[in-house]
């Protein structure tokens, strides 16, 4: 009991303060607006309730041991859980279809937001419907003289439709889809990385001009590596994290597995380790599929860039006697700086962050030099 507790207190912290972060960066990086920044949003607004609805509610039931909200409580909370759940995985399916759309379709693909929106709906939608079965076979049971939020279908071959039926809307059906798409993905980023070179030697100038659309929508060799790993980084956790739950349930409901006391409590061990993908979601699709990790090292190096260029300069103008001189020097000096390190062709987020970079460094020698 105390292991299962630890678990789940790590999952509940990894879950709240990673998904919390990707929130909290995205809403405060406003100028950063972009399909794949809404995508990433709504997965982890999902997964942040798996961990407070789920997760937490988990722990708190553990605690108290027996149910104490009512039946009301328990087929709602069981739904709302359900829903979240399915929620995160496909939110991820929408991510992964709206991905394949611009890949495979990028001259068609700009300013479709609409679309966007109706797949992060449908996603939604599909697990409150797919959750709907909650509210009729979740109640309030006494168990062992205890009240507990229970689910009891009787005879085995319910179970066994029961549990088939989750595992194909939950884990089976999301991993083909996810899978094909992008497996779509790579084979068209390889082919037409495969063509581009030919195209770019070309003196045309409408294949030049679709040379550099192609280019612009991430259709480059380079582009390979990195989609590669991305595709199997998504597919292997997903796997991973969902497969022991999922297959255990199976082969107990179909008897393979005998229902000893070290099984049981195996069962219950797995089964709390179900949100563990909502832990390892932020986590991917910052490092992969976000410009807030890009922005961040850009941002780094801009600094570290920033100081070398003002302490060269300030110990060149440390022999000019006027402050006036100094002053506007220093500026000329910061924005042939700021045109070197090309602050134009960085997103608008990393240029706005220079902008204050420049402005800091331009206070601090001032100071300096006031004193």
């Amino acid at each position: 009991m105390t292991e299962q507790f630890a678990v789940l207190w790590a999952l509940f912290t990894v879950i709240v303060l990673g998904n919390s972060a990707v929130l909290v960066t995205l809403l405060l990086n406003k100028n950063r607006k972009s399909r794949m920044n809404f995508f990433i949003k709504q997965l982890a607004i999902a997964d942040l309730c798996v961990g407070l609805l789920s997760v937490l509610t988990d722990i708190i039931w553990r605690m108290t041991v027996s149910w104490k909200a009512g039946n009301v409580a328990c087929k709602a909370i069981r739904f709302a859980q359900a829903s979240v759940t399915y929620a995160s995985t496909y939110v991820l399916v929408a991510l992964s279809i709206d991905r394949y759309d611009a890949i495979t379709h990028p001259m068609n693909f700009s300013g479709c937001w609409n679309r966007a929106r109706r797949l992060v709906a449908a996603a939604w939608s599909l697990s409150a419907l797919f959750s709907l079965p909650i509210f009729y076979l979740y109640q309030e049971k006494s168990i062992q003289g205890r009240k507990q939020c229970w689910i009891d279908l009787g005879e085995a071959w319910r179970w066994q439709v029961y549990m088939c039926w989750v595992a194909s809307s939950l884990f089976v059906l999301p991993a083909l889809i996810i899978s094909a798409c992008y497996a779509i993905i790579v084979k068209t980023i390889w082919a037409k990385g495969a063509i581009m070179g030919p195209i770019d030697r070309t003196r045309n100038g409408i294949a030049d001009l679709a040379s550099r659309r192609a280019s612009s929508r991430g259709i480059i060799p380079k582009a390979k590596v990195k989609t590669v790993k991305m595709t199997i980084v998504i597919v292997i956790v997903f796997v991973l994290c969902w497969s022991p739950y999922i297959v255990f349930d199976l082969l107990q409901v179909f008897g393979q597995i005998p229902d000893t006391q070290t099984n049981i409590a195996i069962a219950t061990f797995i089964q709390s380790l179900a949100p563990l993908n909502s832990a390892a979601n932020p986590l991917i699709y910052c490092l992969f599929s976000t410009q807030v990790c890009r922005m961040i090292k850009t941002e780094q190096k801009l600094n570290k860039s920033l100081k070398g260029l003002l302490e060269v300069s300030l110990k060149e103008l440390q022999k000019k006697p006027h402050k006036e001189l100094l002053e506007e020097s220093l500026m000329e000096l910061l924005e042939s700086s700021h045109k070197k390190l090309n602050v134009e062709s960085l997103d608008e987020l990393c240029a706005e962050s220079v902008k204050e970079l420049l402005k800091e460094f331009l206070n601090e020698s001032l100071k300096e030099f006031s004193k």
